[in-house]
């Protein structure tokens, strides 16, 4: 089926962080889903690694230092409404130092920790994936 004004998928990266139970997520101002809740992440750049993508886009966005991360899942989003199409892979960490900081308010109007069983809504698609990928991994 075509979209009108969806040309082609983008390629994104997530990261899923994690601190003692809690995942951080950021209220998105911008597109895709603006208003929702989010992992961090973005767009993957040319000849990037889709985990160093996701590594950069954390660090960038909450200003922590991300020593380490692990393939978490895939999330493939139609946003019809935003005329966006991503495929993002993401990723999980709980390997990183500092305090999450709101270091791109132009992008982001909050950041901080929640609980899985409490999550802010509304959540992002990619952050819905990522939460149940994690509830799939603590489960199993």
């Amino acid at each position: 089926m075509a979209y009108p004004g969806i040309d082609f998928p983008g390629v994104g990266s997530g990261l899923a962080v994690l601190n003692d139970g809690k995942l951080l997520l950021c209220k998105r101002l911008k597109a895709p889903e603006a208003g929702h809740w989010s992992i961090v992440g973005g767009k993957v750049d040319h000849l990037e690694l889709s985990a160093d993508a996701a590594r950069r886009e954390a660090e960038e966005e909450s200003g922590l230092k991300i020593h380490s991360a692990r393939f978490l899942c895939v999330s493939e989003q139609l946003i019809v409404a935003d005329r966006q199409h991503w495929v993002s892979l993401i990723y999980v960490t709980e390997d990183f130092s500092g305090e999450p900081q709101l270091t791109e308010p132009d992008k982001l109007s909050e950041i901080g920790w929640y609980p899985l069983d409490a999550l802010p809504q509304p959540l992002s698609l990619f952050a819905r994936d990522a939460v149940k990928a994690l509830r799939a991994m603590t489960t199993s």
